[in-house]
């Protein structure tokens, strides 16, 4: 299929319109970080104490998009997302009154459950709409544009503390989810028309979940991508730890660091977006489990010695997490291409098994004894080498296919 076909498949505002819907969710984990030291002091607990409010975000991500996906299914993509965004404007007002960090934790728990609608229906939309390589194609103009929230979100996040407290953060998130609900009603077209509808009970979506999980076509992709995915919530839930606490980086500093990261995730998604026309969705899935693969070793390597360079950590550190930008669409393409109509239940499975990655990581890095940086690395590698594993048994079962 030729680039200029690719283009056609969608416009550039309408992707930028799902990326905004995406976009919630790195503004909602990234946004704050510069402020967990100063949320700790407030609270009277450590740093990794408070970071425990990533977790708890990952956790209401899981379980809420395994609400969304199905109902999707069943009576639309938009009016999901009146509720969801709705939701997620009370939790992150209420997130400004939390008074200790459990009634943050709590709060965090409900913002993850209304912001995750917009991933769910983003991947759906998509799905609806393009075929397999033009859902990889989509799937990668969502991440360039998705990467400029986590280079610009602790750059603000910093910047507001400058002028106010953390409480303020906050605020922001509920004006982003008020402007999201009001672009939603007016430029968000249904995508799933009523005759491709699914009618379903809620014995019929528990069937339906292990029929999805069941198809090889979705699992072993979607395997690759959460695990090659948790490399990135290893790398969020420690980097407050790693790059502040341990190398003392100020808030903006660490803002700038974890940019230059993120930027990491556009350069890699627009590399897989020129190699649509020369390389297939699995040798680019491939490269990019390699490269994470690589980072955490240099990751790991780095927690080894006594002080290492934060030039050596953030070399790991780059390669770990912008390898992200081909694994991630390219699993994600591969997972969806054969689930038409029961894309959203397939999207939401696949969105809350990433986040249960996300949570299994942070709550591991807490039982780890060893020092931030090592704990880092050592979940990065797990995580990676596991998705490389499961990348190759995607080739497999790809290749007995065509056999």
């Amino acid at each position: 299929m030729s680039e200029s076909r690719l283009n056609r498949q969608y416009s550039t505002a309408w992707i930028m319109l799902l990326a905004l819907l995406t976009a919630l969710g790195p503004l909602s984990i990234d946004m704050y970080l510069p402020a967990l030291p100063q949320m700790a002091e407030d609270f009277g607990v450590s740093t990794a104490m408070v970071a425990n409010t990533l977790p708890a975000y990952f956790l209401g991500l899981a379980i809420g998009q395994l609400v969304y996906g199905p109902i999707s299914d069943r009576i639309g993509r938009k009016k999901p997302l009146y509720v969801g965004l709705t939701l997620y404007v009370i939790a992150s007002a209420s997130c400004v009154l939390a008074d200790n960090e459990w009634s943050l934790i709590f709060a965090r728990i409900i913002q993850a459950l209304g912001g995750c609608v917009g991933v769910v229906i983003a991947r759906a939309a998509i799905r609806d709409r393009l075929d397999v390589q033009g859902s990889a194609q989509a799937f990668s103009s969502m991440m360039i544009v998705m990467g400029i929230a986590p280079i610009a979100a602790p750059a603000l996040g910093a910047f507001v503390l400058e002028f106010f407290h953390w409480q303020a953060i906050f605020w922001i998130l509920a004006l982003i989810g008020c402007i999201s609900l009001v672009c939603i009603h007016f430029f968000f077209i249904e995508t799933l028309v009523p005759e491709k509808r699914l009618r379903l009970s809620l014995n019929q979506v528990f069937t339906l979940y292990i029929a999805i999980f069941k198809d090889a076509s979705f699992r072993f992709p979607m395997f690759a991508g959460c695990l090659t995915g948790g490399v990135l919530f290893s790398y969020i839930s420690s980097a407050s730890a790693v790059l502040m606490d341990q190398y003392g980086l100020s808030q903006q500093q660490f803002a700038y660091a974890f940019g230059f990261n993120a930027l990491g995730i556009i350069i890699l998604s627009s590399l897989n977006k020129k190699l649509v026309s020369r390389l297939s969705t699995l040798q680019r899935l491939k490269i990019g489990g390699f490269i994470q693969l690589t980072g955490a070793l240099v990751v790991l390597v780095s927690g080894l010695l006594i002080h290492a360079p934060i030039v050596m950590v953030m070399t790991g550190l780059f390669l770990a997490v912008s390898g992200l930008g081909m694994t991630g669409p390219n699993a994600m393409a591969l997972a969806m291409s054969q689930q038409g109509s029961r894309a959203g239940t397939a999207s939401a499975i696949m969105g809350s098994m990433q986040f249960a990655c996300g949570l299994l990581a942070g709550v591991l890095l807490n039982f780890l004894i060893w020092n931030a940086l090592f704990n880092m690395g050592l979940m990065m590698l797990l995580f990676s080498g596991v998705g490389v594993i499961a990348i190759f048994v995607v080739a497999r079962q790809l290749k007995l296919q065509t056999t």
